[in-house]
């Protein structure tokens, strides 16, 4: 796959890097990680902890790995196992780092289809729905900032909301209407 340093050093890291400690290591990046931060993770675990990789290597998969598919520490734990062991050293990365991660949900999963019905688990998820609807309102006040000032954005932002919340259209309806709304209002201007 890639191999950024056919220097000698490279090759006896991976001679060194044993298949159960790559799986260990991100293993632990995926436990620690869930739920956010795990690229730091990650550079904490390839560059500065193991020294696997060189801060200017850590950057470039990172680069390359934010222009493939799929999430970028994922793609970036397949190019390091690649680097640090090949193949087998890819599938043992990747399979460490989701591992935590889809077995706590698929634990939930079971645990909520269980207790569908129970008042307890309804009061759970009513409270995380309004915790992440809290989340959200925050992130999209914060990211908005500059156009809640602005009465143009506020018609577009409430017509938004009465299409999608009370006229009940669905998302691609509402992009077809509105983007072009949007893109023709936001249009860059002649400096004419």
């Amino acid at each position: 796959m890639l191999n950024s340093s056919p220097t000698p050093s490279a090759d006896l890291t991976k001679l060194s890097v044993s298949l159960v400690d790559l799986f260990l290591q991100f293993l632990i990046v995926g436990a620690v990680s869930f739920g956010g931060g795990i690229i730091a993770y990650e550079r904490i675990l390839l560059v500065e902890k193991r020294k696997w990789l060189n801060a200017d290597q850590f950057m470039a998969y990172l680069a390359i790995s934010q222009t493939m598919p799929g999430l970028n520490s994922v793609n970036l734990a397949v190019l390091t196992g690649d680097h640090l062991r090949g193949m087998k050293g890819s599938i043992i990365a990747l399979i460490g780092l989701v591992l935590p991660g889809s077995t706590l949900v698929l634990l939930l999963g079971f645990v909520y289809t269980a207790l569908t019905d129970h008042a307890i688990t309804v009061l759970l998820l009513t409270g995380i729905a309004a915790g992440a609807t809290g989340l959200l309102a925050a992130v999209t006040y914060r990211i908005g900032d500059a156009h809640w000032k602005k009465p143009i954005s506020l018609l577009l932002i409430a017509t938004t909301f009465i299409l999608m919340s009370i006229v009940k259209l669905q998302l691609l309806e509402v992009l077809a209407i509105m983007l072009p709304i949007g893109l023709f209002i936001y249009r860059p201007k002649s400096k004419s």
